[in-house]
């Protein structure tokens, strides 16, 4: 049976829908009123409290068209969205995410120190923090206060014959800043912000909070091939929606799993192409596909992305490892009651996916929130992430 003060917050919303107001604000009201009941429910908060603070947001959202979260409601919205990404094979630790609330920083040269330290946070020396750092939400009139330009704050420009392919249309946007790189197969990029205003600022990263990883192997030379990977994956053009409010500048961080170094940055033809590299090096017959010579340098390549992160200390994950913990992740939602969902061309491994559980079993792909969702492909800024 609901409560009065319940009541009254539903009767409150059914005012607001009696009187036509604009769709995007029922929206949020009914948003709102599911993740409250969710924050309360998980943390086992005294139901009145609940039926308040439903109350207080229905007029808030009345009067402004939106609403502003507690901090304890926002750290548990965004480690919500961690658990709800569909993509993410790490959720095992979803409660474990850091948060940094930047909610009032809106002077650029501010926003920027925030990207500093949330890199130096999250490096942690090579033992990785997962964070997100939480700027001002998108207003009821859709103006961002703040707008971050990279897909990821750590990130090697692409050139036309050198680099990572996958940021040259941003690696261009920014040199028509004026940032220049050295053309070197690794340069990091610059961060770029952007204000309401268009008002825009970028700046180098400082060299002292970016930790990189020389590529090396525990039997044969990789010196030629002269390969190396930053740290940390810190997304930072996707969208954080909590309770119908968009957070559009708010990066986030876990580990990399060693695949997505070993076999897709370094190997995919459309990024760093070192598969024949690696399969001369070794010495491998490249004259026939059915001498599996890519497969046997993928695994070589992994290994050494490994081998590489663990002599230096740096957080890193086997894909095996990580299929372990998905499954141990899946038996812990089942305890709790919880529906699970995932993308299973996103949750199996680029390196043999058959020796995992996850490409045995299906997977709903309903989209839950809180989530993170990707931005619309733009002619300008980053680069539309996939996988």
């Amino acid at each position: 049976m609901f409560s009065q003060s319940l009541f009254r917050s539903y009767k409150s919303f059914k005012l607001i829908v009696e009187k036509e107001l604009d769709d995007t604000m029922n929206d949020v009201l009914k948003e709102a009123i599911h993740f409250l009941h969710t924050y309360y429910e998980e943390n086992k908060l005294p139901i009145n409290e609940r039926d308040a603070r439903i109350e207080a947001v229905t007029k808030e959202i009345e009067e402004t068209k939106t609403y502003t979260h507690t901090f304890e409601e926002l750290s548990y919205g965004a480690k919500l969205a961690w658990r709800n990404s569909n993509r993410c094979i790490g959720r095992l630790f979803w409660n474990q995410l850091h948060v940094f609330d930047e909610r009032d920083t809106t002077n650029l040269e501010d926003v920027m120190n925030a990207l500093f330290r949330h890199i130096d946070y999250a490096t942690n020396d090579g033992k990785i923090r997962s964070t997100i750092t939480i700027f001002p939400a998108k207003r009821p009139d859709g103006t961002e206060p703040i707008r971050l330009r990279n897909h990821q704050l750590l990130r090697y420009a692409g050139y036309d014959t050198t680099g990572d392919p996958a940021s040259r249309t941003f690696t261009k946007f920014c040199e028509s800043l004026g940032w220049q790189g050295a053309k070197t197969p690794f340069d990091i990029l610059p961060l770029v912000i952007e204000n309401e205003h268009g008002d825009c600022l970028w700046r180098n990263i400082p060299s002292s909070i970016i930790r990189e990883v020389p590529i090396t192997h525990p039997e044969y030379d990789f010196t030629s091939l002269q390969l190396q990977w930053y740290a940390v994956p810190i997304i930072s053009d996707m969208i954080l929606e909590i309770g119908g409010i968009e957070y559009t500048a708010a990066p986030f961080n876990g580990w990399y799993m060693g695949t997505e170094i070993g076999a897709r940055n370094f190997a995919d033809t459309d990024r760093y192409n070192q598969l024949p590299a690696v399969a001369h090096l070794l010495g491998l017959d490249t004259s026939s596909n059915r001498a599996l010579w890519q497969d046997r340098a993928l695994v070589e390549l992994n290994i050494a992305v490994l081998h590489s992160y663990e002599q230096h200390g740096v957080t890193l994950v086997d894909h095996h490892t990580a299929s372990k913990q998905f499954e141990i992740f899946e038996k812990t939602e089942e305890k709790a009651c919880r529906h699970i969902t995932g993308n299973w061309t996103w949750l199996i491994p680029p390196l043999s996916p058959a020796t995992s559980h996850i490409f045995h079993r299906p997977f709903d792909n309903t989209t839950l929130k809180p989530n993170f969702f990707y931005r619309k492909k733009e002619q300008t800024g980053c680069p539309f992430h996939t996988k």
